[in-house]
């Protein structure tokens, strides 16, 4: 029970990290700044990049919520079965990499979407 409860607590605040590094940096007088000088050299509204960031952010933060809950729930099992079986090893070390391969793909958008911007 306590270990769900710290699970879930360090979910509720990685988000919230998450929700207020990327409020900084979307509504930041700089970034607005650049924003509207990179605006004389492209015909991208305000909004768009605006959204376009914003997007960004939440792929790679939802990205890594998704691959620590996986990891969570692969590496309890992980342990689980190595407690029994220690020659399992290199198996479950490959399931647990597969887990965290969902933030690498959400970092991987997160470009995508970014170079499409600019």
């Amino acid at each position: 029970m306590n270990r769900q409860l710290l699970l879930v607590g360090l979910m509720v605040l990685g988000v919230a990290l998450l929700a207020g590094i990327s409020s900084l940096l979307i509504w930041s007088p700089a970034v607005l700044a650049s924003e509207t000088s990179d605006l004389a050299r492209s015909a991208l509204d305000p909004g768009v990049l605006r959204w376009g960031y914003f997007s960004a952010a939440l792929v790679t933060g939802l990205g890594s919520l998704a691959a620590a809950y996986a990891v969570g729930r692969v590496g309890t099992a992980a342990v689980g079965a190595l407690a029994e079986k220690p020659e399992l090893f290199g198996r479950v070390i490959i399931l647990v990499g597969l887990a965290e391969g969902i933030a690498i793909y959400g970092l991987i958008v997160s470009i995508l979407i970014l170079n499409r911007l600019n």
